[in-house]
């Protein structure tokens, strides 16, 4: 089913028009995506981190490291705030390395699993971005802006109350409509699959969320991709549509990053990494961005 979408006029990225009222997302949010514990969606689900643990936790620390490179502070003592945080599972990691982690999120369920773990959360909804009322570090939204029905006066919100000057906001989203995801798109002749509203409501790319956060307050130090997952489809594999041969290509990714990291190789997978999200390219986009 196409859904129509419209360019945002300042920043170019792509949002559902006409939105979805307030009262749809909540609907949607309380009966079916949080009712699933995030596993319908995507890969983010407690379960599912716990299967590939080192997987995600390599992309943590990724993440952390370029955090500590740009703030010029260390891990230990850093505070951190990670907005839509889950299950907890990257506080969780971060906090083993010093970090002084604080996350909301609206799932009760999730957020009752990091208070357990001992994490400094709390349930709130994604309505206001100053849930604990003082400034960070640094600032995390992981597979959380495409979400939000206003992705600007999120990241402004954040820019004015939340984040400290010079600290550093994180933001990684699927990075659609990519030449790589179209191209297999119509070789396997399917629909927009990864248009999927009132779930995402918001489609970037490397250059768009650049212009988003450069236009609110942020300096884009470092874009940074992920695995090119579309390849797959240009090589045969449909995996759309298809839970075996989507976990068996993923699989394929864990495998090429276990091996890298195996060798010592971490730096060159991260500066090729670097190199498709400046050509648009990747699974994802990760923005690490400096508050002016």
């Amino acid at each position: 089913m196409n859904h129509p979408l419209k360019k945002n006029p300042r920043y170019g990225f792509l949002q559902i028009d006409p939105t979805p009222s307030p009262e749809e997302i909540s609907r949607y949010y309380a009966q079916e995506f949080y009712a699933a514990s995030y596993q319908g969606l995507n890969d983010s689900g407690l379960q599912a981190i716990d299967r590939d643990r080192d997987f995600y936790e390599g992309h943590y620390d990724d993440l952390l490291e370029t955090i500590v490179e740009l703030s010029g502070q260390p891990s230990v003592g850093l505070k951190l705030l990670d907005v839509g945080c889950g299950w907890c599972q990257a506080l969780a990691r971060w906090q083993s390395r010093g970090v002084v982690g604080h996350g909301f999120d609206p799932a009760p369920e999730a957020i009752a699993h990091g208070a357990k773990a001992g994490l400094m959360v709390k349930q709130a909804g994604m309505d206001r971005m100053d849930v604990f009322g003082e400034r960070f570090d640094a600032v995390t939204l992981l597979n959380v802006l495409e979400h939000l029905a206003d992705p600007e006066a999120v990241v402004c919100e954040i820019r004015e109350k939340v984040i400290r000057p010079g600290g550093v906001l994180v933001i990684d989203v699927p990075n659609e409509f990519n030449t790589f995801q179209t191209a297999g798109q119509v070789v396997h002749g399917l629909p927009e699959w990864w248009v999927a509203p009132p779930a995402h409501l918001n489609y970037f790319s490397g250059t768009t969320l650049t212009a988003l956060l450069e236009g609110n307050g942020f300096s884009v130090r470092v874009l940074e991709a992920s695995f090119p997952l579309e390849m797959f489809l240009l090589m045969g594999d449909r995996y759309v549509g298809d839970a075996e041969l989507g976990r068996a290509c993923h699989l394929k990714r864990v495998a090429f990053e276990a091996i890298l990291r195996a060798q010592g190789k971490t730096k060159e997978m991260r500066d090729y990494y670097r190199a498709l999200a400046g050509l648009n390219l990747g699974r994802q986009v990760v923005a690490f961005a400096v508050a002016q």
